[in-house]
């Protein structure tokens, strides 16, 4: 269904219409490895989906056109969708799960499009959204199991190929399948010595799981952070791109997917959504053969939302061992927080807050328990402070 001729004639179409974003040597997120990003958190709209949509309703006939789109997405394909449409003069429905970051949806209205929010999460949406075009006529826009969607999608490997003819590995992230299925066509296509890699939420490895099971399956729920790549089932034509070009799909946690996220922030000033990082967090935690390989992630948005972000960074300095919580059980006389405090202090550590209790069951009479919350270096820095406090003859519980 797919030919390489139809993704260069999208690379053509969005000549104009998507940045061709850099690809950024990323030296200090992996050490020892060859590792660069593929920036399409810059895209316009804050998305690589924004190929696909524009590409797919520049293709529409004029009688399709004239009927108005429909689509239903997690947030990125809504606005690229919007875009596309209100660039062409088109009216534009997008169906968006209720839970989606407010930012999205607000970025989805100011493009131009109308907005029908659906309880529940995308494979939701998608429903609504069929619902509504049987019944007004809509031409839907799919996010992904589309061979144009594919396609313009597919123009991000055309232009890592370009930028880096040297690329050994390329690791995409996995929602439904059309970013993969389309880089991993155009990459296989022209260069079948380059690895192409999956990753996928655990909490939503629909394509991971089919896969697995060499059909496409449908997960009954799906549950992470990463919300532009949680599908309950991935598409058909991306299912078998994916089984016949991509060469592995592994999975990442929402730990390790919040460390990535606050990794891209701090040491390449990148914001990524939990989609876009899902990459990074695969190459950081080493869950792919590339030792060795010239490397390209690519960092597929950053349309995070605010107070998610917040949360995110709270929980990727905890994972990467930046804050850390003791529990000290001790005597309730003086002068004891103040030793504890000492030796954290000639330790490195700096003291966040303190909460001290008095009325526990779990203590002696004559005691008292407090935690700690503290900002460290890393693992091995809690480690330290943690013998020191042991040698200082306290009673660490944790």
């Amino acid at each position: 269904m797919l030919e390489i001729s139809e993704i260069f004639n999208a690379s053509a179409v969005l000549k104009d219409v998507a940045r061709k974003t850099a690809i950024i040597p990323a030296p200090k997120l992996c050490p020892g490895l060859d590792l660069y990003l593929k920036a399409e958190n810059l895209q316009l709209t804050g998305s690589f989906k924004l190929r696909g949509a524009y590409y797919k309703i520049s293709q529409l006939s004029d009688e399709e056109k004239k009927r108005g789109v429909i689509a239903c997405s997690a947030g990125n394909h809504a606005q690229g969708v919007a875009l596309g449409a209100t660039h062409n003069g088109i009216k534009a429905l997008i169906c968006l799960p209720a839970g989606a970051p407010i930012s999205k949806v607000e970025a989805t209205k100011g493009y131009g499009a109308e907005v029908c929010l659906v309880p529940g999460v995308y494979d939701d949406a998608y429903a609504k959204a069929m619902e509504l075009q049987q019944e007004h006529g809509y031409t839907f826009v799919h996010p992904f199991d589309d061979p144009k969607v594919i396609a313009g999608q597919g123009t991000i490997g055309l232009e890592i190929l370009e930028q880096m003819p040297d690329v050994q590995a390329v690791v995409v992230p996995i929602g439904g399948g059309g970013l993969i299925a389309g880089v991993a066509f155009a990459i296989k296509t022209l260069r079948p010595d380059v690895k192409v890699f999956g990753v996928q939420s655990s909490g939503a490895a629909s394509m991971a799981t089919s896969l697995k099971e060499g059909k496409v399956c449908h997960l009954n729920d799906v549950s992470t952070i990463a919300d532009g790549i949680a599908v309950k089932e991935p598409g058909i034509n991306t299912f078998e791109i994916c089984n016949q070009l991509v060469d592995e799909v592994v999975t990442v946690n929402d730990d390790e997917i919040a460390a990535a996220i606050l990794a891209l922030l701090e040491k390449q000033k990148l914001v990524a959504e939990g989609a876009g990082a899902v990459s990074v967090a695969a190459a950081m935690f080493g869950k792919l053969p590339i030792d060795g390989l010239k490397t390209v992630c690519l960092v597929s948005g950053g349309n995070i939302d605010v107070s998610t972000l917040s949360r995110v960074i709270t929980r990727g300095l905890n994972k990467s061992g930046r804050n850390f919580s003791f529990i000290i059980d001790l005597a309730d006389k003086p002068g004891q927080l103040s030793g504890v405090c000492s030796v954290v202090g000639q330790n490195g550590g700096n003291i966040i807050s303190v909460t001290h209790e008095r009325i526990n069951t779990s203590t002696a009479i004559n005691g008292c328990t407090i935690r700690l919350e503290l900002e460290t270096r890393d693992m091995t820095h809690i480690e330290e402070i943690r013998q020191a406090l042991k040698e200082a003859n306290f009673n660490v519980l944790n």
